[in-house]
């Protein structure tokens, strides 16, 4: 299997070229694609994208992360070059030319005693980064309680759980009194809940299904829209107020060769975008192919020009409360 990204292609569109004429060239042209970004944006008249789904980590723990990509993990399953290599201040800046106005730095904790470290240093990146939304992890041990209310406490605004990496149930014991704490603070958490890119025995959607019965009221942002489990998870998002999707990766040439969207559940994606249920995730940096072609990917859909608004810019600024 090859990890090449597709060839160039306009996005296909009933009423042609999709606005700013977004493409999505080959691995060569990886800043010459970002660089049609801004017009895409501009021409549905909005002031900026917000990406909920974007990753900064300590500089170590990245370099063990982008490993682990480069040998194909157990948990990454297939070739996956990491397209933006860069540092911080490069990646930050590449966000801004792209017109990303707000983004996360969603950090995870894969193992006890290191979910504290991660929120200082996250936060602080927050703070020392204009744009970033303060983010924060956790993970299922005695203390968990009592840094998420210190990161609350210092501003967090999102919080990340990664179940697949972390090898835990969404609703162990231990993390009950924290998704109470987050659903009553109202903040949303980016949970990796989908069985792709590989599933384990706390993936999928029965697992989530049994968190929300315990806290219906959690504001969840189920990645990479549930995949592969799209129907089941858009199901849960029409049935629980607070729950939402972000698009990271489906609908590219990359993700759809192994879990392609099913074109039945389109008119209800479009539904519940329109509906401030489904936000812009990309990955970033840890995607092998330019970023424009997860806007490509969203504008082949031809779900119209007030989804690409909500979805790319106004539901988030809705839920975070974005100028």
């Amino acid at each position: 299997m090859t990890s090449d990204p597709h060839p160039a292609a306009a996005p296909a569109s009933r009423g042609g070229t999709r606005p700013g004429g977004l493409v999505t060239p080959d691995a060569a042209g990886l800043v010459a694609a970002d660089e049609t970004v801004p017009a895409f944006w501009r021409a549905l008249g909005l002031p900026g994208l917000a990406d909920v789904h974007v990753h900064f980590l300590p500089p170590r723990l990245l370099r063990r992360v982008w490993a682990y990509f480069d040998a194909a993990g157990p948990l990454v399953g297939t070739e996956w070059p990491i397209r933006y290599r860069w540092s911080d201040a490069e990646r930050v800046a590449h966000l801004r030319r792209l017109g990303v106005r707000a983004f996360s730095a969603l950090a995870y904790a894969h193992r006890p005693g290191m979910a504290a470290d991660l929120n200082r240093w996250t936060l602080d990146f927050a703070r020392a980064t204009p744009g970033c939304l303060p983010s924060a992890t956790f993970f299922p041990e005695p203390d968990a309680f009592r840094y998420v209310e210190e990161a609350l406490a210092a501003g967090a605004r999102v919080f990340k759980v990664h179940v697949q990496v972390g090898g835990f149930a969404p609703a162990d014991p231990a993390l009950d009194s924290v998704w109470g704490l987050l659903a009553e603070a109202g903040v949303p958490v980016v949970v990796h809940v989908g069985h792709a890119p590989v599933g384990t025995a706390h993936t999928g959607p029965e697992p989530f299904a049994a968190l929300l019965a315990r806290h219906p009221m959690l504001t969840a942002v189920v990645a990479h829209l549930g995949a592969p489990d799209y129907r089941a998870f858009l199901e849960l998002a029409t049935r629980y107020e607070r729950v939402r999707l972000d698009t990271t990766m489906v609908f590219t040439s990359f993700f759809d060769r192994f879990v392609p969207f099913p074109a039945e559940e389109l008119p209800r994606l479009r539904d519940l975008g329109l509906g401030g249920k489904v936000l812009l995730g990309s990955d970033f940096p840890n995607i092998p192919y330019p970023y424009a072609e997860q806007l490509a990917g969203l504008a082949r859909l031809d779900l119209g020009d007030d989804w690409l608004r909500a979805v790319c810019w106004g539901n988030a600024a809705t839920l975070f409360g974005l100028d």
